[in-house]
């Protein structure tokens, strides 16, 4: 692995990733990795509960990692990975909190309503990621983790992006350390990395109204699901009622 964002989720990582892999960083891992190999939840809980993981024997196929679960452990993947580069992924924090609260939060939230919820949420992601994913990991490491349970309180979450930042900044030595907003674009990403620029344009990927769009068809699913089953055993019952008659 050449390079470990720092950064949280929701502060460009999306973009970050399609940006890394046109530079010849990838694969890159992401969030969506763990979508698509839902086996990784467990080594991630592994490693939050400070149990030995091997590290290189998962991510070594990976050039490149960035958003939740990897920049939670920047300081593992350094040691595992002395020659990286690490990358921190900013963002205004007020901004930050409004897109991660209506995004993935709001997922999260409508993901642990119910049992039925739940199968919901693992049904979309093995449709789109190929896995059927728990929300176990993203819970316990995100939620009641990094965010002691107290995302909902804004200026709590807030300092708590503003504290892991300023923490990068401290432990990483500043010849490895790229502080970064996606909306510099190539220049800064391209000269940190000593490659050329590409002719094209950086990827801006907005993935916010998508996750919205999930989270409304998690909420629908959720209720016509067992709203559909119920009037299908209904008419099963009426017609061997009627059978019987």
């Amino acid at each position: 692995m050449q390079v470990i964002g720092a950064g949280f989720g929701r502060t460009g990582t999306s973009s970050l990733k399609a940006a890394l892999e046109t530079l010849g960083f990838g694969p890159c891992y992401h969030m969506t990795e763990v979508f698509a190999h839902p086996e990784h939840a467990d080594l991630w809980q592994a490693a939050w509960r400070g149990e030995p993981v091997d590290w290189d024997g998962f991510l070594g196929g990976y050039e490149a990692a960035v958003d939740w679960p990897a920049c939670t452990f920047y300081r593992e993947l350094m040691e595992e990975y002395p020659e990286a580069k690490v990358l921190l992924s900013m963002r205004d924090p007020e901004k930050w909190y409004e897109s991660t609260r209506s995004t993935i939060y709001e997922l999260n939230e409508a993901a642990e309503r119910s049992h039925i919820s739940r199968f919901v949420y693992g049904v979309m992601t093995l449709v789109i990621f190929g896995g059927f994913m728990r929300g176990d990991m993203i819970e316990e490491i995100i939620w009641r983790g990094t965010f002691d349970g107290r995302f909902e309180d804004r200026a709590y979450a807030m300092q708590v992006f503003e504290r892991h930042n300023e923490r990068v900044k401290r432990e990483v030595p500043a010849e490895k350390l790229l502080v970064y907003e996606v909306r510099e674009g190539w220049g800064p990403l391209c000269e940190f990395l000593g490659v050329e620029t590409p002719d094209e344009p950086f990827p801006h990927l907005n993935d916010a109204a998508g996750m919205r769009r999930a989270v409304r068809a998690l909420r629908i699913l959720s209720v016509a699901l067992p709203a559909g089953l119920a009037l299908l055993a209904g008419l099963l019952v009426r017609r061997f009622v009627r059978a019987r008659r």
